[in-house]
């Protein structure tokens, strides 16, 4: 359920980024190119608003079920909050890039026959799950900037997201597109790592425990 809810909030910022797209081309008149990015600034601005939405339903939550704990403490953990909310972000965000693509898959023709790159698939699978890794850990980053009201842990991780899309559009240029992409992927998520408390030592320690 929890993870369905926060999907549920990504679904209402893309609701909300479609109905901004087309009162825009209503009042402008036109539907080109110049009015992507905008839109896409627009979009990410809202995800990061609802998974905002997302942080201060689990803090109610959290108080609310704290005050009738016998013990005063609340059976939610935010640090799971975040994860779930995280994931629930990415596969939902996931499913929608990739659903047209592969539905045009299926289509007849042959990838590239027109001069495109015929690694257009590869690449938009690999985006896909950076994306997926990012949103996982954009939210256990985010969440832990509110709970301790870090401005600049916030400011980075809409600025990374701001960041990701715009790399997008570079594309077909692939190189330019999903190397910096799969860098952020990779920072990020030792970022998220470090966060979350975990540590190399304990990984370290892990290892030399299973290896026994």
């Amino acid at each position: 359920v929890p993870f369905v809810l926060r999907a549920f909030f990504w679904l209402l910022a893309l609701l909300a980024a479609s109905l901004l797209w087309s009162v825009a081309v209503q009042l402008s008149g036109r539907e080109d190119a110049a009015l992507l990015p905008l839109g896409a600034a627009a979009a990410v601005l809202l995800q990061e608003l609802c998974r905002f939405a997302c942080f201060k339903m689990l803090k109610k939550a959290d108080e609310g079920l704290a005050t009738l704990g016998k013990d005063g403490r609340s059976p939610l953990s935010l640090r799971r909050g975040a994860y779930v909310s995280g994931l629930s972000f990415g596969i939902i965000s996931g499913l929608f890039s990739i659903t047209n693509i592969l539905a045009d898959s299926a289509g007849p023709g042959t990838v590239g026959i027109h001069g495109d790159s015929p690694y257009f698939f590869i690449t938009s699978a690999f985006l896909t799950m950076a994306l997926v890794l990012l949103h996982t850990f954009w939210g256990i980053i985010f969440f832990d900037a509110c709970e301790r009201r870090r401005a600049g842990g916030l400011g980075l991780v809409v600025g990374s997201h701001l960041l990701t899309s715009g790399l997008t559009f570079l594309n077909p240029w692939y190189e330019a597109s999903l190397g910096p992409i799969f860098i952020l992927t990779l920072c990020t998520g030792l970022w998220a790592f470090s966060t979350a408390g975990g540590s190399f030592h304990n990984v370290l320690k892990c290892l030399s425990c299973k290896g026994e």
